[in-house]
C-alpha cells in the first residue's frame, strides 16, 4: 500500500515481481488508470493515523532510548495507552 506519489510503473513491477499486489491509486494525469482495491487502501489511512498518534509521544518521535529493547518497551507501553484512550 502506498500513496499516489509511488504511482510509477517500475514500482508496480517490482512489487508484483515479489508476488504481492500493488495497492496504489493512480495519479490524475495517468492516461490509463490502474485498478486498485479501495477497501484495502482505506486501511492504510488507519495505520498512518495510528503512527501519527504514536509520534505524539516525544520519547518515540525523537528516540531518546539508546537500547532497542528499551525503545520497543516504550512503544508497547504507548500502544497500550493509545488503545485505552
Amino acid at each position: 500500500m502506498a500513496d499516489k506519489g509511488y504511482d510509477a510503473d517500475h514500482f508496480v513491477t517490482k512489487i508484483e515481481a515479489t508476488g504481492a499486489v500493488a495497492v496504489i491509486p493512480s495519479r490524475s494525469n495517468r492516461l490509463a488508470p490502474r485498478e486498485f482495491d479501495r477497501h484495502l487502501y482505506r486501511a492504510r489511512n488507519l495505520i498512518e493515523r495510528f503512527f501519527a498518534r504514536l509520534k505524539h509521544f516525544r520519547r518515540i518521535a525523537t528516540r531518546y532510548d539508546k537500547l532497542a529493547k528499551s525503545f520497543l518497551s516504550f512503544i508497547h507501553l504507548a500502544c497500550a495507552f493509545v488503545w485505552l484512550a
